[in-house]
């Protein structure tokens, strides 16, 4: 099957702001998957190159793919993982094979995540432990909404951490939790704030990182892959509210890669 430079662009879930990017010699790409250092300073207060669009990310719902592609968005972080004891308004967990359907019917990008608890239930709290729990559970419903090898799932640390925390507890959650997806061949994805972005890459822990603001302190750290702007900043679409997120590289996960290489041709060509 081949495509025309509009459909490739499309396709790889790439927007009119990186196709301008790539085209002016700019690599919208950070983190382990750069092989090009991304402009500095280029966003106002951040480090971490040029947004080359949006994705959504929500636990209600879900809303259907063409409202999302209507909105102008690439696509959603999606979760891997059970709703939580009472929560029963969070209808979008977990993600099902419908959904994914939808959006690939659509041309919008899935990319997968886990949370399960949260604050004095956070699955990190279980330490190595935790991650032998609730790592199958992640990779099972990926695997059966129909999710590929070799992309990474986002595993949160949905909080605000302390270095002992992190030190004693989140670091050995989060290496189990590589063990069990490079077992599966997946990789590792990590959602946090940007000081345990810096924690984890010390250790070596993740590949990809999605930055939320809790004391981040007003800094996007210069790994960050996607970024969750403040809750003020929500969208309904859809009926559904939905966290709106920055995209900072071209490979931020999402479950159908692209190459980058031909992308940028075909992103000189479109807009040359």
């Amino acid at each position: 099957m081949t495509f025309d430079r509009r459909t490739f662009l499309r396709r790889a879930g790439l927007g009119a702001a990186g196709a301008g990017a790539l085209a002016a010699g700019l690599t919208p790409a950070v983190g382990a998957q750069s092989a090009i250092p991304a402009p500095l300073g280029a966003l106002p207060g951040a480090g971490a190159g040029i947004p080359i669009g949006t994705v959504l990310d929500y636990a209600a719902g879900p809303p259907s793919a063409a409202s999302i592609r209507a909105a102008g968005h690439l696509g959603a972080v999606r979760y891997c993982s059970h709703r939580r004891p009472g929560a029963g308004w969070m209808t979008g967990k977990p993600l099902l094979r419908g959904e994914v359907d939808d959006f690939r019917a659509h041309g919008l990008n899935m990319v997968s995540c886990y949370q399960f608890g949260r604050e004095d239930t956070a699955d990190w709290k279980a330490g190595a432990g935790g991650a032998d729990h609730h790592a199958p559970i992640g990779i099972g419903l990926h695997f059966g909404a129909g999710g590929p090898r070799g992309v990474p799932m986002y595993v949160a640390i949905d909080d605000n951490p302390t270095r002992w925390q992190f030190d004693n507890q989140i670091a050995p959650y989060l290496d189990r939790w590589r063990v069990h997806l490079n077992g599966a061949g997946l990789k590792l994805g990590v959602y946090a704030n940007a000081p345990t972005i810096d924690w984890c890459r010390q250790r070596g822990l993740g590949q990809y990182f999605w930055q939320h603001d809790w004391g981040s302190g007003g800094r996007l750290n210069p790994a960050a892959t996607i970024h969750q702007l403040p809750v003020k900043q929500q969208v309904t679409v859809g009926g559904v509210v939905s966290d709106l997120n920055r995209v900072y590289a071209i490979d931020f996960g999402q479950w159908w890669p692209i190459d980058v290489a031909a992308l940028a041709a075909a992103a000189a060509g479109s807009v040359g």
